[in-house]
């Protein structure tokens, strides 16, 4: 009996210790918690109280929602759509290969494939919508842009179109699709590169301008600049003449207006730092330098929008007018390098442009070029 006693006594004992501890505990906490409301209870003397912060950030939220809900999305991209030729042979053009009985082999299905690719491309590129414009080059004639803007889901987009008439060997040119109600065309021209070798043909310039939503004009240049066949030393003068060609363009809408908003992209078939886009982005007067919204590598999101035996470059470029650059947007200017545009990675973990043709064997993908993009945001006009 005297040891049932013990234990009972020992098991009273820690109940009753445990639950000194828990009551401590609770009274600790709930003196806490007191402490903390009645220091938050009073006045602050210096600093701004948890509900000024959050009136502050409220106000600045709406102060973005209000400025984003006075503006318009303004997306601009360009695309090298790599040979988008038709299948009807051209007597006055070489584009023998691009036939059904060709050296490609390009057949009607394989020419409706390579459109709708195309279409892809440009609806991914606009997320929640698609680019308000859209600079193309290697594109044959009005037919191709005809069959890619109603033949494919981007009719649903109601784009309209202009295109060069150049002299190309090959009979390809250059376009811009735009959509009507972010950008009221008001006139386009072919514009016909001065060569110094008098024998050299290549694609016109087109220069197309338009109004936008503030009323604004809007000048836009598509280029193709001769490419390097041949070496690229020795094909550099060509493109020294096209780069000289698009500059006097520039200046001349300068000094009707030096604010001009002006946009310059295309293939440039050299990389920034080459000498005929110096010459390009350099105006008669400083401030009408253009701005290369590709200009710098180490700023871009990707290693290059064309690769060349293993080498990346950036030869796709957009330059604006120092007074576009106002409505840009800070870090758009993006190389588009989703995975449905690029190749597998090889064993050394390198990717390349998924390509329609490489040589002359069907890879049945987009093009040879990735597209570049960056967006604007424009202002309402005030009532």
């Amino acid at each position: 009996m005297k040891i049932k006693n013990k234990l009972s006594l020992r098991k009273t004992t820690l109940l009753i210790g445990c639950c000194l501890l828990i009551l401590s505990e609770y009274t600790n906490s709930t003196a806490q918690s007191q402490k903390r409301v009645s220091e938050n209870q009073q006045p602050k003397t210096s600093g701004k109280s948890p509900t000024g912060n959050r009136t502050e950030n409220n106000n600045k939220d709406k102060d973005r929602e209000s400025a984003k809900a006075n503006c318009q999305d303004f997306r601009v991209m360009f695309y090298n759509v790599e040979n988008l030729f038709d299948t009807y042979d051209d007597p006055h053009k070489n584009d023998n290969e691009f036939l059904p009985n060709g050296a490609m082999h390009w057949t009607p299905s394989r020419y409706y494939r390579h459109l709708r690719k195309t279409a892809q491309v440009i609806s991914a590129i606009g997320e929640w919508g698609t680019p308000a414009i859209c600079g193309l080059c290697e594109v044959e004639n009005d037919s191709v842009l005809v069959h890619l803007l109603n033949r494919t889901p981007l009719q649903e987009q109601h784009y309209s179109y202009c295109i060069t008439t150049g002299n190309d060997a090959r009979g390809i040119n250059n376009a811009l699709i735009y959509q009507r109600d972010k950008f009221r065309y008001l006139g386009h021209s072919s514009e016909r590169i001065k060569f110094t070798n008098k024998n050299k043909r290549s694609r016109d310039i087109l220069h197309v301008w338009g109004e936008l939503i503030s009323g604004e004009r809007l000048d836009i240049f598509v280029c193709h600049f001769p490419s390097r066949l041949g070496g690229e030393k020795e094909s550099e003068p060509d493109r020294a003449d096209a780069a000289k060609c698009l500059r006097k363009l520039c200046d001349s809408i300068f000094k009707i207006n030096g604010d001009a908003n002006i946009i310059a992209m295309g293939d440039f078939n050299d990389n920034p730092y080459d000498k005929s886009i110096q010459t390009l982005i350099k105006g008669s007067k400083a401030k009408y330098n253009l701005i290369n919204l590709f200009g710098d590598p180490g700023k871009l999101n990707f290693g290059g929008s064309h690769k060349f035996r293993g080498e990346w470059s950036q030869l796709d470029q957009m330059m604006i007018s120092p007074n576009w650059n106002k409505y840009l947007r800070k870090g758009s200017p993006q190389i588009f390098a989703r995975s449905f545009l690029l190749s597998k990675k090889n064993s050394r973990g390198e990717q390349t442009p998924l390509r329609k043709y490489a040589g002359r064997i069907y890879k049945n993908g987009y093009s040879d070029h990735l597209p570049i993009v960056a967006d604007f945001s424009l202002p309402f006009p005030r009532k």
